[in-house]
């Protein structure tokens, strides 16, 4: 696994999900004397493939100057419809979450309301400060929701949403760290998460794995700009996309679900995580944002292309 703290290298971390580097991969064969006679399975060279046209695109952007030396990516595909990983790099390095974190925020209030007994409730209320917080991306409402959370499982604070989350789903959030609310002026740093856990987050949402997955779903699905479909070349406004965004100066990313579908009507749904990092803070917020957005979203171009080609999308 590669440490947090080597930055500008873009490669698959080691873990269950792991995808094997050539040399590994050869290696292994090797071993077994079969590298000259084991053709690659279609399935793993789509996979490999898509991974390194990824892990190409970034280091080119790179030698272009339009990701920083100060700056580390993390990127996170995976496709429901053939149950594969198929990019995942740098998946297991937690970093700033930002924004993205609020639908966790969300989560653990639901879990709140299904460990209650009916004490507490979803009322309207709650859900419209819900829509605050994630479709607009309110940081007071985020708060709020953390003080109800709070408020209900020991009154610490922000620590207590990660306490639910990782009572009831351990197994989702394993390098998630909620520590603080939101300060004034959205200067938060310090609650962290990683790509893999947005990644199996998302794959709970979809399988209806969670408590109120369905309303979690159509708070994330509300209109609103995402750097992960709308503006994205190759992508049909047809697309629905369930998501979070996060924005800081020193951190732009975007978590969802990309709900694709063919010319018929069938769906294809994949996972898409992108995350750009910066150590120091950026002095020209808005160009910095922008960029990197479209950085994101040139990924997605080119993820969304190569699933087109293999599953026949609109």
């Amino acid at each position: 696994m590669r440490a947090p703290n080597e930055p500008t290298q873009d490669t698959a971390i080691t873990g269950a999900e792991h995808l094997p580097t050539r040399r590994e991969f050869l290696t292994t064969l090797a071993t077994i004397g079969l590298v000259c006679a084991v053709p690659v399975s279609p399935a793993l060279a789509q996979t490999s493939s898509l991974q390194t046209q990824v892990n190409s695109h970034i280091q080119r952007l790179r030698r272009q100057g339009q990701i920083a030396s100060d700056e580390r990516t993390a990127w996170s595909v995976y496709d429901f419809t053939r149950r594969q990983k198929l990019v995942a790099i740098n998946e297991e390095v937690p970093m700033q979450a930002a924004s993205m974190m609020k639908p966790f925020v969300a989560l653990a209030f639901f879990y709140v309301v299904e460990e209650s007994g009916g004490k507490v409730r979803y009322t309207g209320e709650v859900r419209a400060t819900m829509e605050r917080m994630i479709r607009y991306s309110s940081n007071p409402a985020t708060n709020q929701i953390m003080d109800l959370v709070s408020r209900h499982t020991g009154g610490r604070g922000p620590q207590d949403v990660d306490r639910i989350l990782k009572r009831h789903a351990p197994g989702i959030f394993q390098q998630t760290s909620i520590v603080e609310t939101i300060p004034a002026g959205g200067r938060t740093y310090r609650n962290m998460a990683s790509a893999r856990d947005y990644s199996r987050f998302l794959f709970a949402l979809w399988n209806d794995r969670l408590p109120y997955a369905s309303e979690l779903r159509n708070l994330m699905s509300l209109p609103n700009r995402d750097r992960i479909a709308r503006s994205v070349a190759s992508i049909p406004n047809t697309v629905r996309v369930y998501h979070k965004t996060g924005s800081t100066a020193r951190l732009c990313g975007n978590m969802g679900i990309i709900d694709a579908h063919d010319r018929n009507g069938r769906r294809f749904p994949y996972t898409f995580i992108g995350i750009i990092e910066k150590a120091n803070r950026t002095n020209s917020y808005g160009t910095w944002i922008t960029s990197r957005a479209n950085v994101i979203r040139g990924v997605s171009d080119l993820v969304y292309q190569s699933l087109r080609e293999q599953h026949r999308l609109a």
